[in-house]
């Protein structure tokens, strides 16, 4: 038998404020595992890009050989080829292999702020509907006069649906926001140490 206190049945009798409010919950969701499975995919490239670094990049009987070893979309060929073209030009090294961490890093960073921004305003969106819908309820129970169980509970059941969907949607992106942010961390600290090495053999 179909749950007549249901999510279903919360979308059928919802009216636009709670069906508003469910699709953002729903958007945010989306959004939220959509950047979490990218980001962990991309993670698992830069994992590949570091062993080839390991691997290849460093036997290399020079650091032009090596850099050409290296994937074309790879982040430590980014910053190789930015210290090669500023040494080429006299310059110093170092600044060029900054600029181009941080530019990594930002592209890296990027989705974090959503996930964030997931986690933190979820609970309360997945509360303004559970406040809706209890206000809804209580109307209803004003108009008809009857305060009966059967008369409550699926007002009230519904509308606290909001608050486990607005949790839902907020802890796994609270979870793979520090999750990503870890994994970022440690990918940069091995970047920089080839950004360190790498000016270091320019010289």
């Amino acid at each position: 038998m179909d749950n007549p206190y249901g999510l279903m049945a919360l979308w059928a009798q919802g009216d636009w404020v709670a069906k508003g409010t469910l699709l953002v919950l729903a958007l945010m969701s989306l959004g939220s595992w959509t950047i979490i499975l990218s980001k962990f995919f991309d993670q698992q490239k830069l994992k590949k890009q570091a062993a080839q670094v390991d691997a290849a990049f460093w036997s290399a009987t020079s650091v032009v050989v090596g850099t050409e070893q290296l994937s074309a979309d790879s982040a430590y060929r980014y910053v190789a080829e930015s210290a090669l073209a500023t040494e080429q030009r006299g310059r110093s090294t170092e600044q060029s292999i900054e600029r181009a961490l941080a530019k990594v890093q930002s592209r890296w960073s990027d989705g974090m702020t959503f996930l964030a921004t997931v986690g933190s305003t979820a609970p309360f969106v997945g509360l303004f509907g559970t406040v809706w819908g209890i206000y809804n309820a209580l109307v209803k129970i004003g108009v008809s006069g009857q305060a009966s169980i059967d008369k409550v509970a699926g007002p009230v059941g519904e509308a606290l649906i909001m608050t486990a969907l607005g949790l839902a949607v907020a802890v796994p992106a609270v979870l793979g926001y520090n999750w990503l942010v870890r994994r970022n961390k440690l990918a940069m600290e091995h970047l920089r140490e080839f950004g360190m090495d790498l000016s270091t053999s320019i010289k």
